[in-house]
């Protein structure tokens, strides 16, 4: 049996692909889709049942927001229940559980940064199943969980607005983004280091974690374009033009403001969050 290994649900997305690039003393263990169906109290059961589990990280989720208006049920189904299987498993264990959340799980009308300790206010689907998988979490694990909830997550990995944006900007002339949407973008290898240190050292709590500064989607793509064109990673410039939320109606409702402030976060972070332009021009160059 392996030793007090931490446990990594979700093996695909950006946060479990940067979680694999840490250079850590912890042994960690991924499971994805095809090994682990956590929808299933008795799958976890027996695929954990071999393992020695100093605690676990939740790095899956349903992210199709759009998507989950025409299938909630597919949203709760993996946002709520199969979180709050995951936290049972852990409070029948006795063990921490990590679990990554969202700035959906408020309105957005705000008008300044949220707290952790703010009221919920979701405005989609997505957004209500997400807040019903960390309802799920703290009724059953109360203090031996961390719930981190971040925006606007980016990577050189997976699908996110950076590899978009870039995909885009080499194919069209003109690109159209929204400007009244203001959030903060969060760097997944930061995100990353967070939630280890959390799951390692079995802290609790809610928290809020992104990259230090804020933008518009819009100011988010103009700086990918300068960066990208930099370091030579496109060839040409493109118009991009601001637009209004209403004359790019999707589906789900979007925040229009969901900047996360949390002053505990720096005080336990070891490693110091960066502003997201640094970030993203630092992965734009080393792609």
């Amino acid at each position: 049996m392996e030793n007090d290994v931490i446990v990594v649900i979700g093996k695909s997305g950006q946060l479990a692909w940067e979680l694999q690039q840490l250079d850590t003393q912890q042994k960690l263990v991924f499971f994805g889709r095809n090994d682990i169906d956590i929808t299933s109290p008795e799958s976890i059961k027996e695929v954990l049942s071999s393992l020695s589990v100093k605690s676990i990280i939740n790095a899956s989720a349903y992210t199709a927001v759009d998507k989950a208006e025409s299938e909630p049920e597919q949203a709760y189904l993996i946002n709520r229940d199969a979180v709050r299987n995951l936290a049972e498993y852990c409070q029948s264990k006795h063990i921490h559980l990590t679990h990554v959340s969202t700035d959906y799980v408020f309105g957005g009308d705000k008008g300044s940064p949220y707290l952790p300790d703010d009221e919920y206010n979701p405005q989609s689907v997505y957004g209500k199943s997400k807040m019903e998988g960390e309802i799920a979490i703290k009724e059953v694990l109360l203090d031996n969980s961390a719930i981190i909830r971040t925006s606007w997550v980016y990577s050189s990995h997976g699908n996110n607005f950076v590899k978009t944006m870039l995909r885009l900007m080499g194919e069209r002339d003109q690109l159209s983004v929204v400007d009244d949407q203001i959030g903060s973008p969060t760097s997944a290898a930061g995100l990353a280091k967070f939630c280890l240190q959390l799951s390692s050292e079995d802290i609790p709590g809610v928290f809020h974690y992104t990259d230090k500064g804020i933008c518009s989607w819009y100011d988010f793509a103009k700086l990918i374009q300068d960066f990208a064109l930099e370091s030579n990673k496109l060839s040409k410039r493109i118009s991009i033009t601001p637009i209004f939320s209403e004359q790019f109606p999707t589906p789900a409702k979007r925040p229009s403001y969901s900047v996360l402030k949390d002053s505990k976060v720096d005080k336990l972070n070891r490693t110091e969050r960066e502003h997201w332009s640094d970030n993203v021009k630092a992965i734009i160059s080393n792609m």
